[in-house]
């Protein structure tokens, strides 16, 4: 092995590595410190393949790109794990009975903390046990933790753990990617302009722009837009830290907004009430490709409905509240449709996490011709399911 003595101390974890990784017990490895002044970190995890496992290693670089590397798991592994973990000055294991930690001083001092505590737990637990974050559950994320603007954020730590009270908006950030990388076909190549209308604090905002610019290397131009001041202050500076090129937050009215360069696509998380219905719009407005909206609050109907055919449900305040949630989803969804797209309504996350799940997909058909046929029985199947809906009120100016 190049440059690397034997029973080493990085010789020690790497064994532990692979060992945790035989017991399908390994969560990650961050490497950090790197001799390499072009590496930031380096992330290592269990992939399965045609079911064969490997490990794989995921460099972050300072120009914000991301490269990866296979290890396969064979009797060369030891020495490639080796080689490439001597870059390092500091390495965390992290699995699923604890962790250990290698550190390597100026002086070249080395130590390995916690190994035989973790040893023994690795070789007392049966193997094969699966647990919520192995390898084959983990497989199925697009994000593992250890990206930078999930620390920044403060939804991991600085070794890329995710902390317990953020699992949920882990989970939910992941999954809302999967739902990005379900559309990504209907979307240009290459190059994208983004909007994320109502973003908040917008977590959605990074993690869509990490996944289309770092992990799929598309050119991209993207604006949050929000009424709060500090919170747009807030992210533009969480951009400049993270060199986010082409990321950046504007604090304004979404109904004043026009972006110099129309977007291919509108995502949007829990805007409230009726400003869900403003980023539909404008979305709409703009002939978005792709719309990805998850409604927060809806009160506007539950002021407006009048319809003696549901009054068997509306006579109940709770039971009313539910209908209403539902039936403006729909007639946001019976809009869309009538100005040319494709729409479906999709679960977000488990219910049991927020009741408020709901994704409202839409995808914008190619050569819409808003005088045909089917263009006008949509647009009277929105009315008449909003006169339905609203009664006398009908004529009243509802936003949806």
């Amino acid at each position: 092995m190049d440059n690397v003595k034997a029973n080493s101390p990085i010789q020690h974890i790497c064994e532990l590595i692979l060992f945790a990784s035989e017991k399908e017990k390994l969560k990650k490895v961050v490497l950090s410190k790197s001799r390499n002044t072009s590496i930031k970190k380096a992330v290592i995890s269990t992939k399965i393949s045609s079911c064969k496992s490997f490990l794989q290693v995921e460099y972050f670089h300072t120009d914000n790109k991301v490269t990866h590397k296979n290890i396969d798991i064979d009797v060369n592994s030891l020495s490639v794990l080796m080689n490439l973990s001597c870059d390092f000055s500091q390495i965390n294991l992290l699995t699923a009975d604890g962790e250990c930690e290698y550190k390597k001083s100026s002086s070249g001092k080395e130590i390995v903390l916690g190994a035989d505590k973790l040893q023994k737990k690795l070789e007392q637990n049966p193997d094969n046990t699966i647990i919520p974050d192995s390898a084959n559950r983990k497989k199925k994320y697009i994000l593992d933790g250890s990206e930078d603007f999930l620390i920044h954020l403060d939804v991991s730590d600085k070794n890329g753990r995710v902390y317990d009270k953020r699992q949920a908006k882990f989970r939910q950030i992941n999954r809302f990617l999967e739902l990005v990388r379900d559309v990504e076909d209907k979307l240009p190549d290459g190059e994208i302009r983004i909007c994320d209308l109502c973003c908040g604090k917008s977590y959605l905002s990074f993690a869509v722009y990490h996944y289309f610019a770092n992990i799929k290397g598309f050119k991209v131009s993207m604006t949050g837009v929000d009424l709060k001041p500090d919170v747009v202050e807030r992210c533009n500076k969480t951009a400049r830290e993270l060199n986010f090129e082409g990321l950046e937050f504007i604090c304004m009215n979404v109904n004043d907004y026009e972006p110099a360069v129309l977007p291919s696509l509108v995502i949007s998380l829990h805007a409230c009430d009726i400003a869900t219905d403003f980023v539909l719009n404008k979305a709409a407005e703009w002939k978005t490709d792709v719309i990805l909206s998850t409604p927060c609050c809806h009160h506007e109907l539950n002021h407006s409905i009048d319809s003696p055919a549901l009054s068997f449900i509306t006579d109940y305040s709770m039971l009313r509240q539910k209908l209403c949630d539902a039936a403006t989803d729909a007639l946001r969804l019976c809009r869309l449709e009538a100005e040319g797209y494709t729409t479906v309504a999709l679960e977000l996350i488990d219910p049991d996490e927020t009741p408020k799940n709901i994704m409202l997909r839409a995808i914008r058909k190619k050569n819409f011709d808003k005088n045909s046929k089917e263009a006008k029985l949509a647009a009277q199947k929105y009315l008449d399911a909003k006169k339905f809906l609203c009664g006398e009120n009908f004529s009243r100016e509802l936003h949806f």
